[in-house]
């Protein structure tokens, strides 16, 4: 399972890189917004810094419009994937692109035949929102099980991204279902890697440490 980090904070970028365990990342103007700086020089910096995947969502809603800031974006660099809205217009634009050869993350998925579109679309990614979808009190880890599902039944080679991470039990029960990827917000980021009894395991080690005789 491959791990991305949902930001655009370039210090969050790189201090979840330490740990060694970050695939990629994803972005949105909702994350660049947050940073405060031009949308460009953002992800010229994340591109650089990232050798995975980073994905790039394009502003406008109609294919031809789509598809200039895609071609732009994906100038960026190699590891560019641009990320596409699952609407009508997304489809299209998603489907020329795959031809053109640039990856594409189709966001904004909230049900499994959304994701079969998708995928029949030509889409390197698909990333469900299941944070988005608790929130309405429908289960959005059910949707992820029904997306691998039908991916499997038809062999597409689609990657899921678990993306609208609220806990760690969704990274968990994401891995379980067997999904590729999941983009995890920068503090479940740090969150998971913690264990109340590691800590005291570790605090118990170093006390006894100091009990041997020097």
């Amino acid at each position: 399972m491959k791990f991305f980090i949902d930001t655009a904070d370039i210090n969050e970028i790189r201090k979840a890189k330490e740990y060694g365990i970050l695939d990629g990342v994803t972005t949105n103007p909702s994350l660049v917004a947050k940073v405060k700086r031009p949308y460009t020089e953002v992800l010229s910096e994340i591109v650089k810094e990232v050798p995975g995947p980073v994905s790039a969502e394009v502003i406008s809603v109609e294919c031809d419009g789509m598809l200039k800031e895609a071609r732009e974006l994906a100038k960026m660099g190699s590891n560019v994937v641009i990320k596409i809205p699952l609407i009508k217009e997304g489809l299209k634009a998603v489907k020329i692109l795959a031809s053109e050869h640039i990856k594409t993350n189709v966001t904004l998925c909230f049900n499994a035949l959304q994701a079969l579109m998708a995928a029949k679309a030509g889409a390197t990614y698909i990333s469900p929102f299941v944070g988005r979808l608790d929130d309405i009190t429908s289960e959005g880890m059910d949707v992820i099980e029904d997306i691998i599902t039908i991916y499997d039944n038809y062999g597409f080679d689609t990657e899921v991204i678990v993306a609208s991470i609220r806990n760690p039990l969704h990274i968990k029960y994401a891995a379980l279902m067997g999904a590729h990827i999941a983009t995890i917000p920068f503090s479940v980021f740090e969150s998971i890697v913690k264990h109340p009894l590691t800590d005291v395991g570790v605090a118990r080690f170093l006390e006894d440490y100091q009990k041997i005789p020097k």
